[in-house]
């Protein structure tokens, strides 16, 4: 397994995901890890507790204080609450189980929450330096202590103001966390998990007054060596600057020797760090695949950096496209949306969908997807790299059918007439939903060559960042509408690209997510915050 051919090993992660891992893994649900990690033995900041019900009618004006990045942090990525539900009881027991778990905002493939945040911040109430978001204990623990606005710039390819931006976040992605479940699996969660993280950080800073701009691509020795992470178990996907101007400005980076160094010379200019932290497993395994795929994605020089550059290809025919109607952006509190948040199973319950709605939950995911990247420089609202396509049933004033969303146009291209939930369930590799209960069925689809040819191996995982975001502005979306919607990636690629026709746009379903109103779950419900 560990000799596969990293090409083979995206196929397969796509189209032929059981081919990926041993068949004889079995999961060791008592040595399983935490879902967060805990560093010991360093200075600890706590944040408060006092976490407003609402994120609306706040001042955005001004730096903003510790107070504040509680706040900020709790509802990016912090627990938020503890529920309790009782589990369907098994015919040979005689018991019924209770499933307890800690919650927060954003969805995880299996409740693993791979992902972990980082900070540089730059308050005058503690000291500068990098820091940890404990989620467990809702504080945050000091990594290195000093101001590295340079080291940062240069780790970026000198193309942020950091100097400017008052923290810059970094989401990382702790290898084992869900790899003790999923195996080699869990190298297409990470990337997922990543990009949903990623939504919710870039909207949550919107309501603060933050400006962001998300970096996919940067020195990843150089940013691991600044967090003091080993890069055995985890790394870093993402750097996203944060800033109360209203941009953080662009720098025209040179293509000088002098101003380009390297990832080894830059982490000669600080001292290496180790920390002590506790995962809870007792024995890890190997996973030598996903160490390779981050080898291969490792970027070591600037000059490897690129601006993103987009396939001429031919639009087909967009003479039957259905306009939507025109709808404005919703207007929801997202505190409000977040705790209402909810991911049905057997709760789905299927009620005619009004075709404003549907417009609406489109428009809505489409449009709030916008965002500032280091792929595509300076430009403003570029084509975005990842799209919807959707099979409906029951929405009034359209046929039954597959469509592919143009955002652009707002409008929806129909591929395949009729009912195609039979069609989709039998391509669901676990029976947890039943379809025929879900009206809205959506894919979240990018490219089948994962950027390759552009940006290499790291492509991928940047697709998949991408998709997740995509995913995050959709849930976010139906939560405000009072629907509910579950990612799912438990389906057939080969059979859902064949329904969709997507091999004529050379695009791949990505992540499969039924959306629809439900029924409430029988649960106990308590907030962790004050």
């Amino acid at each position: 397994m560990s000799l596969m051919n990293l090409d083979v090993f995206l196929h397969r992660l796509q189209y032929d995901p059981d081919k990926v891992k041993p068949l004889d893994w079995e999961t060791d649900w008592d040595d399983a890890p935490l879902p967060y990690k805990l560093y010991r033995g360093l200075p600890m900041f706590p944040l408060s507790r006092e976490v407003p019900a609402t994120l609306e009618g706040r001042d955005t004006t001004g730096v903003p204080i510790l107070r504040d990045i509680g706040h900020f942090l709790y509802y990016a990525f912090g627990l938020t609450q503890l529920t309790q539900s009782v589990m369907e009881r098994e015919p040979s027991k005689e018991s019924v189980g209770v499933l307890q778990m800690c919650r927060r905002f954003v969805p995880s493939g299996g409740g693993l929450y791979p992902s972990e945040l980082y900070l540089y911040l730059k308050l005058g109430e503690l000291p500068a330096g990098i820091y940890h978001y404990d989620a467990a204990h809702h504080r945050l623990a000091l990594l290195r202590e000093g101001n590295f606005d340079d080291y940062l710039a240069r780790s970026l390819g000198n193309r942020r103001d950091t100097n400017g931006c008052f923290a810059a976040a970094f989401v990382s992605t702790v290898y084992w966390k869900n790899f003790y479940k999923y195996n080699n699996f869990a190298y297409r969660l990470q990337g997922l998990d990543a990009g949903i993280l990623i939504g919710q950080l870039l909207e949550i800073a919107k309501r603060f007054g933050f400006s962001s701009s998300v970096h996919f691509q940067f020195l990843d020795q150089a940013v691991n060596h600044l967090l003091g992470l080993s890069e055995q178990e985890e790394s870093v996907y993402a750097v996203i600057p944060l800033s109360t101007d209203p941009v953080i400005r662009w720098m025209e980076s040179g293509n000088e020797d002098e101003d380009t160094v390297s990832a080894s010379e830059l982490c000669r200019e600080l001292s290496t760090v180790r920390h002590d932290h506790y995962v809870r497993s007792r024995r890890i395994a190997d996973y030598p695949l996903l160490l390779r795929m981050s080898e291969a994605s490792r970027l070591d020089s600037a000059r490897s950096f690129r601006e993103f550059v987009r396939d001429e290809q031919a639009i087909p025919d967009q003479a039957l496209a259905l306009p939507l109607p025109p709808v404005e952006r919703l207007s929801y509190d997202l505190a409000t949306v977040c705790r209402n948040r909810f991911s049905p199973e057997t709760e789905f319950i299927l009620k005619p969908i009004a075709l404003s709605r549907l417009a609406a939950l489109l428009r809505e995911a489409t449009v709030s997807f916008s965002y500032r990247n280091d792929l595509d420089g300076p430009h403003e609202r570029p084509e975005p790299r990842v799209c919807l396509y959707g099979c409906f049933y029951g929405v009034d004033d359209i046929p039954d059918g597959a469509y592919r969303y143009d955002d652009a146009a707002h409008a929806l291209q129909p591929v395949s007439l009729g009912d195609h939930r039979q069609r989709m369930q039998e391509g669901m590799s676990l029976p947890n939903i039943n379809l025929f209960q879900v009206p809205l069925s959506f894919h979240v689809a990018g490219k089948r060559s994962f950027f390759q040819s552009q940006l290499g191996k790291r492509g991928y995982r940047i697709q998949q960042m991408e998709a997740g975001m995509l995913v995050h502005r959709l849930l976010l979306a139906a939560s405000a509408l009072g629907m509910g919607g579950r990612p799912l990636l438990g389906f057939d690629a080969n059979s859902s690209d064949a329904l969709y026709r997507t091999a004529s746009r050379d695009e791949t379903g990505l992540i499969f997510i039924p959306v629809g109103p439900y029924r409430q779950r029988l649960r106990l419900a308590g907030s962790l915050s004050r």
